[in-house]
């Protein structure tokens, strides 16, 4: 795939007006915050706004934004700075993208407005690491006209760090909305080793923040059920060859997948999706469980309960025996399961849509479009 731009028609210009020209940043490939600018990317295309996102090739690869209707130009920092020069609105998703769109806008001969997405914002690290990162959000918060938060913790960081506006934008992004017919979840369990035991699923990289070790604790507690449940992880990360030695060692009922485009088609096969994490913002893996009608058992963290209200298994963080206890509490007791299939279902229609945060985002543009107006 060639690193240059992509060229694409101008819209038409609404209202005699040039049309409203945004750049999306993105400072990695998380599944998240990639497919939520696809996503935003596709409808404010639809709606006449000329958009870039600038990420790296490895995103353009998977998530196709030109296909969204976007300008896709990779990530250096030139590239970054050129994007910038040209906007009326920059838009960075995540705290690294808000820093490199900082430092591009910054001597620049015009004022862009930033607008930063705050996907992350998880517990502070200790020591040096943990003031560095107090730096980068103090930094990005006020650079940022607005702070759009994904959770209404991470609205409150933002305005602790210094934002002056920082709202709530909890991120719609496109998930699977029904689950597979029983013949080919049937025919997805044969594949994986699952047809006559339960099916536990989890989804995300293999990074410590996921949970994974503490989910290998209570992997290692369920040997003693019958039938003996599979747990499938899909992902890959810098952790997985640890976790194979210790599944390997633990004898543990376990099966590392690795990276997976059908994570949807797997989790629409379990009976129980298992979110660790020790912080989590808007889970990608909690709003496909709920609206696949799977149970979900998920720590208690972050922007996690107000996710998912009463319509999953809430443990706390770092203790698996609980973990444990609440997977096979539910794998025990299907009645439970199907009401929180239904309870799933109604939470996720409480979510907003994609046009809805189409259109709130567009509404921030238009916002940040009559302040800065001559």
């Amino acid at each position: 795939m060639s690193s240059s731009p992509v060229s694409l028609p101008v819209p038409a210009q609404p209202y005699g007006r040039p049309p409203l020209r945004t750049v999306q940043v993105l400072g990695g490939a998380g599944a998240g915050s990639c497919a939520h600018v696809r996503s935003l990317a596709t409808g404010l295309a639809a709606r006449g706004v000329r958009v870039t996102v600038c990420a790296p090739v490895a995103a353009e690869g998977e998530y196709d934004f030109t296909g969204a209707g976007a300008q896709f130009t990779p990530d250096a920092v030139s590239a970054l700075r050129a994007a910038c020069a040209g906007a009326d609105v920059v838009h960075a998703h995540g705290l690294r993208a808000g820093m490199r769109a900082a430092l591009a806008l910054r001597g620049g001969g015009r004022r862009v407005p930033l607008v930063v997405t705050w996907h992350g914002g998880a517990p502070e690290p200790a020591g040096a690491l943990g003031r560095l990162s107090r730096l980068m959000e103090r930094r990005v918060a006020r650079a940022a006209a607005v702070v759009l938060g994904a959770s209404s913790d991470q609205v409150d960081l933002a305005r602790r760090r210094g934002a002056r506006d920082a709202r709530l934008a909890a991120p719609a992004v496109p998930v699977a909305t029904a689950g597979e017919p029983a013949a080919e979840a049937g025919k997805t369990r044969a594949e994986l080793g699952a047809v006559e035991r339960p099916l536990v699923i989890a989804v995300g990289s293999l990074v410590a923040r996921r949970g994974y070790a503490l989910l290998l604790d209570a992997a290692r507690a369920w040997r003693v059920l019958d039938p003996l449940p599979l747990l499938v992880i899909a992902g890959e990360g810098p952790l997985r060859s640890e976790l194979a030695r210790r599944i390997e060692a633990e004898g543990l009922p376990v099966r590392l997948l690795g990276r997976r485009r059908d994570a949807d088609r797997l989790l629409a096969a379990a009976d129980v999706a298992v979110l660790p994490s020790r912080w989590e913002g808007r889970s990608l893996l909690a709003q496909e469980a709920l609206r696949a009608g799977v149970a979900l058992v998920a720590t208690e963290v972050g922007g996690v309960p107000e996710l998912v209200g009463d319509a999953a298994v809430l443990v706390p963080y770092g203790d698996p025996g609980a973990l444990a206890g609440a997977v096979a509490g539910l794998l025990h007791d299907p009645d439970r399961r199907a009401a929180l299939a239904l309870a799933g279902r109604a939470q996720a229609a409480t979510w907003p849509s994609e046009d809805e945060t189409v259109a709130q985002v567009l509404s921030v543009y238009d916002e940040l479009m009559e302040r800065h107006r001559p």
